[in-house]
């Protein structure tokens, strides 16, 4: 009991802090003119998007990269609090031995995604397009994006001896080294997909969010206590983003939260020794990614649409369907994913 009253406390505490900051935060997003411009019309995958245009002209002038607190507040009292629980005498467990590994895995996972989406947010927002540095162009942001999830999984396989994947009613599988690419490809994957996801107000920010306590229960059940910290405090910062982030939306979460979330996400769920039931409580965002893959290969294949549109909420705008509807249904199917994806870690 004690310890899920510290967490609570410190998850409240988050929310209070990111609090006090976000009006400024905003305001300072403003004074930068980091705002979203109507002829920004570039998709996750570096394309043109007038269908997203034509659903989202009342975006124009609101502020990108609020995700960007969230990761500065959370760091620093994630790094500050850790010491302070063991000056107190809190017993500090982990599933794994090294928990100073974890920890910096954790850092490294949320810190060095969240510079590569910063600079893609610098990239779109400032016209640096053509620039050095700044004309980096998708594909070389892919292959950065493979070399962090190569560099992170292979901490995770040789600073944590993560070889393992357990797959519910059929058995668990030793990977040794091979896991080191099965990693990459989750980390990466996921990645991709919350930046994807993130198109509607709250949309993305409401998925994490949900996921997260799926996660954060599982971490607390096995008394993990810095990843269950560390979600804490990402849960607290999360939930008033997110109040600014709903419908309709003051600011949005930007490359620099969606890559740094995405990847956390995943991570995440690989300290945790659960990627199948990963894979069922981010099913939103993988269908997400998965549309939209479907849709980039066969236009460069078959040099036709497989889908009038991708991804599969602008397909559901494009249909008919409000903004507001989509979320809320996004939210509600997320609750039902989490149950069932925790239920399946549990077994």
């Amino acid at each position: 009991m004690g310890s899920l009253s510290l967490l609570l406390g410190l998850l409240l505490f988050s929310f209070i802090i990111h609090s006090i900051f976000l009006i400024p935060f905003i305001n300072m997003l403003y004074s930068l003119k980091f705002q979203r411009a109507k002829q920004i019309t570039i998709d996750a995958f570096g394309k043109k998007s007038p269908i997203f245009d034509k659903h989202h002209g009342s975006k124009v002038g609101v502020p990108v990269g609020g995700g960007l607190l969230v990761i500065i507040v959370v760091s620093l009292l994630f790094s500050s609090l850790m010491p302070i629980l063991r000056l107190s005498g809190v017993d500090v467990t982990s599933i794994y031995a090294d928990i100073q590994a974890e920890i910096n895995i954790i850092f490294f996972t949320f810190l060095s995604f969240a510079i590569l989406g910063l600079y893609d947010d610098i990239k779109k927002f400032f016209r640096f397009e053509k620039e050095a540095f700044f004309g980096l162009k998708l594909k070389h942001k892919l292959i950065l994006q493979i070399i962090l999830s190569s560099i992170i999984a292979t901490m995770l396989y040789l600073n944590l001896g993560i070889s393992l994947i357990h797959i519910p009613f059929v058995g668990t599988f030793h990977l040794g080294i091979f896991y080191i690419p099965f990693a990459a490809f989750v980390i990466l994957s996921f990645t991709n997909a919350v930046n994807i996801t993130d198109g509607l107000d709250g949309l993305a920010g409401g998925v994490l969010m949900i996921s997260l306590f799926g996660l954060w229960f599982l971490s607390a059940s096995i008394l993990d206590v810095p990843l269950s910290l560390f979600i804490a405090l990402w849960l607290g910062s999360l939930i008033s983003f997110l109040y600014f982030n709903v419908n309709p939306a003051r600011m949005f979460m930007g490359d620099v939260g969606a890559l740094s979330f995405g990847s956390t996400l995943a991570v995440v769920g690989l300290i945790l020794g659960k990627s199948f039931a990963l894979g069922v409580i981010g099913f939103i965002f993988v269908i997400e990614i998965t549309t939209s893959l479907l849709q980039l290969l066969s236009k460069r294949f078959r040099h036709k649409k497989l889908f009038p549109v991708a991804p599969f909420h602008l397909f559901l705008q494009e249909y008919g369907w409000e903004e507001p509807k989509i979320v809320q249904r996004a939210w509600l199917a997320q609750i039902i994913l989490t149950l069932f994806g925790v239920w399946l870690a549990s077994i």
